[in-house]
Order: C-alpha cells, then structure tokens, then sequence
C-alpha cells in the first residue's frame, strides 16, 4: 500500500471529498483506488476563520472499471519519488517474539496491575506464559467505589483509590493515548489495538490526540482482565508485596521470589515491576532490599480551570462548538527569568479536577475527563520542573538517597492538607489574587470542579519560593498566547505533585535491574513511561526481554 501525508481538506468537507484528494493526489482515477484506511487525521487551527483537517491515508489502487490506472503501486512511488508525502506503507503489524514452552517450572510474576502492567500481562500471556499479576488495590469496580468515598465523603482508603487498584492511575484521567517516546516498532499500535478490542472507539486508531475517558476506561480494564485469564494468567487483587526473595548471583544477585503482606511467599525468578509512581512504601522496601534506583527529575505545581468555553474561543474562534472540533486543549511553555521552565501538564478539555492521594492527611489534584469532555471547566496542571538538586536532605537516606523526592512531594502535600483545612478540602486562590500576592476570600464566575470541595486560602506557601515565582511570571506570558488565560477569576488548586515518579529504577539494555537478575522494572513508576500509551508500550518491552530470558534460560537447563 501507498501512504500520504498531509493531505488537507476543509473543516466542513463532504465525505467523498477525500476519495477525491486522494486520487489528485496521485494523479489517477478515482474508480483505480480499491480500498484506502485513515490512519491520522488532525487539525490545523492556526487560522481561526480557516480550519482544515489534515489526513495521512493508506491506500491501495489497481485497475479501475475502465482499466484507468496503468500504474503498479512501485511504479506510482517511482513516477512520484519527488513528493516527500508519498511513499510506502510502514509494516505496523505486532509480531510475539517467543512462544511458551509446553511446561514452565516457574511462571513470570508481575508487581502492579496499572497500564505497563496489564500491557506485560496481556502479551504474556498470548505468547502462552500464564503471568500471575499481584496487585495491591482492588477490582476496578470496588476500587471506583472507594474512590468516590474520598470525593464525596472525605474516607481515604490507602489501598484503593486513584493511584492504586486494577487499571492504574490512568483509568481516573483524561485517557489520553499519545505520547512522545521514540516508537520505531509500533508498538503505539499494539496498544491502541487492544483497546479498540477491549471496547474503545475505532477513532483512537486514527486521531491526532486520542483519548477514551474515565467511565470507558472502567469497562475495557475489566476485558482485558478477562482476555487474560482466558489465555491462563492469574490475577489477584488486595496483595501487597512486602518483599522480595534475592539471591547471591554470579555477576549481580538474582530474583528467587516475592513476600506479600500476608506472610506468603511465592517463588519466583522472573518479575516485572510495574508499580506506579505513587508505590512509596514499594520503593521503600526495594531502596532497603538494595535494587539500585536513582532520584530524577519531575515538576510540581497547581491545577488551573478556566471556562471551557473560553478556552474554545481563543483556539477555534468563530469555529468554537463545532462538533467536529469537539473541546479545545492547548500546551503551553514558558521560560522563567529564575530559569525554571513552567508548563502545562495533563491538559483535561471538559474534565474536572480529582482528589489524587494514596496517603492520609495529604492532598494531591490531578485531572480527570470523560469521552464526551463536556464538563463546563477546562483544567491542566501549571507546573514547575525541579531536579534532584532541589530535594531536601531523606531522613531514610541521607541527602543523596534516591528517595529524597518523595520527601518533598510528601512535605508539600502534607503542607497543602493544613492549608485546605484538615478535612481534604484542597487549597485554592483565584488567579488574580494569586498574582497580586493576597489571599482569595471569595469564588468568582469559575467554579471549581475539585471533590471535596476547594478552601480559599493564600497559595504563596504552597511551593518553593522559586516555583511560586515563575507560575507569577508564566500566567501573564501563557495570557499573551491563549486570550483570558491570566483573567482575574479563573482558579488555582493545589498542589500537583505526582506528575511523574521521583525516582529511576534503573535497568540494563536487557530490560533487567542493574544488580538484580530477574527483575524487570517498568513504567511509569519505574521512570521508564510518562502516560497510559508510553506506559503501555514500556510493559511489552518489558515482557518481551522477560520471555526471551526465560527462553534461555529452559534452554541453558535443557543442554547442560
């Protein structure tokens, strides 16, 4: 098949419009196109009174009715070698690297239940591995149960809530399914596959910027759970590993098993951890076990809500409401005098701001939508990138530990709860006091979507010093770029901490642990994925690198 890029067609194009751009395109009949699949479409808004979307298709041609096109697909892509937007089809297919043997003496272990590790799971176990998988929240279901007992109710449960339980953070998020990690397999491509298997709308496979929402998210988890199963795996929920069972080894120890907080042990020298970056007593017990990890960088800062409506305005502009458009996102990036960069992080079109803790007397935001986006708040994340350099001394640690970033993100949490009022009320300020320097008394025309509920306060202690000060220079910059960004009502939350894990847990180019044989960190959590669809694909990497190990490994036994 031939693909094109950068075909662009009007907003309001007929549907035959793009049979007939294609067949301009390459300069044949129509009637010689067989078939042709969208496999990108975005939108160039860059002139508001003038939108076009833009396509990338593959198409396969052959002779027409009338026999109009003489040309084979290899003689078209010679005739049009000039076009840099016409060339071959890229193979996107995925390909299993191994098959199970008939008999395993020990089955691969997975640690965490979220995207990297549902991803490690489902490959698993279609290459006929039957993975166990131990996750220490609960089923889906259950877990969404006690999720809204924080948000309406004020009860945190610290093993079921929006960091821990089947699907992972990402099934109480916007969904989004785009990243920017170097994919030269396609494995992008394995995933968004499995989700439209799973129940997902077929246009994740073709938009710009897919996404899928919360309430979708819920049910396609729970069939992929059970495709698992069907194909042998094993998975249990409400178990925590407390431990781990670590050999001496040859060049570095070596997985023997994991201990769960139960008291039981299970054997096992094949592990992939994907624990979340929010597994904090997790990284505790792996930093006093010895598994080599590293402090990172990450960012912190607040979530900001303005009308959507506005935020549509100032992108589309007479196009706003357009269903085609559907709600309006942006990425802004400003680079601070103090030089810190701040940005917008987890942009939720139509979404809402979500209560995100996993430990008691801490607040955390994050943002949530649904498919539809049609809340009436457009949030992100308004954060601050800081590094290692900036974390406190580790009382667990020392001032070097990889551990030092969740002290600062528990100390700025914890600071955040007293500043809501003790009662998971999250903190807020309106933009315009925030920027005059002075308390917020009263809510304007925004209301904010944040459950609880949203205590007006002072949030110039909420940060460090220097991330307050580059949030006051970026909101007049990020105003200049989106009209109304710095208005005086739009609403601050805080604060926003678990952008990414604090912390790597570094591993070799066999995907393993630099000093642990056998285990195979991976995700977000891990420092290794920044989303669902990165994360996704960082889990079958991961599975990939365990099931050749394990193949050699039955091999070398096999021999000797």
């Amino acid at each position: 098949m031939l693909r094109i890029t950068e075909l662009r067609l009007p907003l309001e194009h007929p549907p035959a419009a793009l049979r007939a751009a294609i067949a301009g395109r390459l300069g044949i009949a129509e009637t010689a196109i067989r078939r042709f699949t969208v496999f990108r479409r975005s939108h160039d808004a860059r002139k508001k009174t003038a939108l076009y979307f833009i396509y990338t298709v593959d198409v396969e041609v052959g002779e027409g009715d009338g026999g109009e096109c003489k040309d084979s697909e290899a003689s078209l892509l010679k005739k049009l070698s000039g076009d840099p937007h016409i060339g071959p089809t890229p193979e996107t297919s995925y390909r299993f690297v191994a098959q199970a043997p008939d008999h395993l003496a020990r089955r691969p272990v997975i640690i965490g239940f979220g995207p990297a590790g549902i991803f490690a799971a489902l490959v698993l176990a279609q290459m006929g591995f039957r993975p166990l998988v131990l996750e220490r929240g609960k089923a889906v279901r259950e877990r969404t149960q006690d999720t809204w007992g924080l948000w309406r109710n004020r009860t945190l449960d610290p093993e079921s809530n929006v960091q821990f339980g089947e699907g992972g953070a990402g099934t109480f998020s916007d969904g989004k399914l785009y990243s920017q990690v170097k994919d030269p397999r396609h494995l992008g491509r394995k995933v968004l596959s499995e989700f439209v298997k799973a129940g997902a709308p077929e246009e994740i496979l073709y938009a710009a910027k897919p996404h899928i929402g919360t309430f979708r998210l819920v049910g396609m988890v729970e069939r992929m759970r059970r495709e698992i199963e069907s194909l042998g795996g094993e998975i249990r929920f409400q178990c925590r590993v407390a431990g781990l069972r670590i050999a001496p080894g040859r060049s570095r120890r070596r997985m023997c098993g994991v201990i769960l907080a139960n008291g039981e042990e299970i054997a096992a020298d094949h592990v992939v951890l994907a624990l979340g970056h929010s597994a904090r007593d997790t990284f505790e017990m792996l930093h006093a076990a010895g598994v080599f990890m590293e402090a990172k960088a990450f960012s912190v800062g607040f979530r900001i809500e303005h009308p959507q409506s506005l935020i549509d305005k100032a992108r589309f502009g007479p196009n706003a409401g357009n269903p085609l458009l559907g709600a309006a996102d942006y990425k802004l990036v400003h680079h601070a005098r103090n030089g810190r960069s701040v940005y917008s992080f987890c942009m939720c079109p139509g979404g809402q701001v979500v209560a995100a803790t996993s430990e008691a007397n801490c607040v955390v935001t994050n943002g949530m939508s649904q498919y539809s986006r049609a809340e009436r708040n457009a949030n992100a994340g308004i954060v601050v990138g800081i590094t290692p350099r900036d974390y406190p001394d580790d009382m667990a640690g020392g001032p070097s530990s990889a551990l030092s970033g969740i002290a600062l993100q528990r100390q700025l949490e914890r600071h955040a709860f007293e500043l809501g009022g003790c009662t998971y009320e999250a903190p807020g300020q309106l933009v315009g006091d925030f920027l005059a320097a002075r308390p917020s008394t009263r809510l304007g025309s925004v209301l904010p979507s944040y459950q609880p509920g949203v205590h007006l306060t002072d949030l110039s202690s909420a940060l460090p010093d220097y991330a307050i000060a580059a949030i006051r220079e970026a909101l007049p910059a990020f105003g200049r770029q989106i009209r109304g960004f710095d208005m005086n009502d739009a609403v601050l939350t805080g604060v926003e901490t678990r952008t990414s894990s604090p912390l790597r847990i570094t591993r070799g180019t066999d995907f393993q642990s630099l000093n642990v044989q056998g285990l195979y960190p991976a995700g977000e959590g891990a420092g290794y994925a920044g989303g669902i669809l990165s994360a996704g694909i960082d889990g079958i990497r991961a599975a990939e690198a365990l099931a050749l190990a394990l193949l050699d490994q039955g091999k070398t036994i096999r021999e000797s």
